[in-house]
Formats: structure tokens, sequence, C-alpha cells
């Protein structure tokens, strides 16, 4: 696979493309978190662009291998959830007032934060 095959793959498998850049054939303004694929004098390399600063991954000696990795990096949905147990439907069944007790306290310490840095913005 080369860059222009991981480009219409990554496309039809329906990746954002604000979620990687390759070189070459990206354009435009990226998030400021995504994967990059960019070619060097000794391979390829795959690696992360986060917080204005790229730092690679995985190095490869060859497109193919480095394109691939991309592909599954950008794809792969992990493994299916596991099922609870009956013990822990019951465990989670007699427990739900907690936990959303729980819920709605750190979703309100969150806001607070936020308006706290952000004095004068709602919630």
């Amino acid at each position: 696979m080369d860059r222009y095959e991981l480009h219409n793959a990554l496309r039809a498998a329906g990746v954002g493309a604000g979620r990687y850049e390759i070189e070459g054939l990206s354009s435009g303004p990226h998030p400021v978190d995504h994967y990059f694929l960019a070619e060097r004098p000794d391979g390829w390399v795959v690696g992360v662009h986060e917080r204005g600063r790229r730092e690679v991954i995985k190095r490869f000696p060859t497109e193919d291998g480095a394109c691939r990795y991309l592909y599954t990096a950008l794809t792969d949905e992990g493994p299916p959830p596991t099922p609870l147990t009956p013990e822990e439907t019951e465990e989670l069944i007699r427990n739900s007032d907690a936990i959303q007790r729980q819920a709605r306290e750190q979703v309100n310490r969150a806001l607070k934060a936020k308006r706290e840095r952000n004095p004068g913005t709602e919630p």
C-alpha cells in the first residue's frame, strides 16, 4: 500500500480527514491532535501531532509498512466489550443511585473548575 492507496482506504472507511496528515496529500488545517505519515531519508515514520509537537511513534523501512500501520491505528475499534456477569449487573443495579450521584458531582466539579478558569462564561 502506498500513501495514495492509504488516503483512499481511509476515506472509504469513513475516517475523518482531520484525524490524519499524509505528507504530500493532506492540506488545510488540522485539529490540534492528529496522526501523521512522513517520509524520511532512512524510511517512513508514523507519529502524532499533539499540542503543537510532533512525536514519532514508529519507524518503517517501507512505505507499505507505515501505511498499513497507520490504517490499522485509525480504523481498529479494539476488542468488543465484555458482557457483564450476573453479579456485576446486580451490583450496578444496587448501586445505581450512588453511581448517578457520583457522576453528577463530577460534572458539577468540572463545570465549577471551567467557570473558575473562564470567568463570565456560561456552563
